[in-house]
């Protein structure tokens, strides 16, 4: 059985951990370990930051995800991002992601101050898009472009 949470302190070290192994699995990209880690307690010492949220199964924490937020103006609340998601290689396919997923898309349904979900995807990542769709995420809308300071 797979169980979804809002992360709590003790669980810094498995998202730093899965940061560190989704960069270089998406991206071939080797993140700084402590950069990550002080950027992952920066989340849980400043809540305005974003919220994270795990995964477990028999006790075994197998996938995070962390939520920041957007204000939106045309529907006077918060839009919910999804970012930095990842779940171990073995759960793959397993409906995990699904299942984090439906536990955000509730709470945004229960709260009239959240107004949606969204969330970025690489553009060569077909198998994660492909999970998008069928969860009735739309990627027609938008374009996402960005401008970063120090490439990474």
């Amino acid at each position: 059985m797979i169980t979804v949470r809002k992360a709590k302190p003790g669980d810094e070290n498995v998202i730093v951990d899965f940061q560190v192994k989704m960069a270089k699995e998406t991206e071939q990209v080797d993140l700084n370990r402590d950069t990550v880690i002080k950027g992952v307690n920066a989340v849980f010492n400043g809540p305005g930051k974003g919220i994270y949220f795990v995964a477990e199964s028999e006790n075994k924490k197998i996938a995070s995800l962390m939520i920041t937020f957007e204000w939106s103006d045309w529907h006077n609340g918060n839009v919910y991002w999804i970012q930095s998601v990842y779940v171990l290689p073995e759960f793959r396919k397993k409906g995990v992601f699904r299942k984090m997923y439906m536990h955000l898309k509730n709470l945004v349904q229960q709260d009239n101050n959240l107004q949606g979900l969204r969330l970025y995807v690489d553009s060569a990542n077909t198998d994660a898009q492909e999970v998008y769709k069928t969860l009735g995420m739309d990627g027609e809308h938008y374009r996402l472009f960005e401008w970063m300071k120090k490439k990474i």
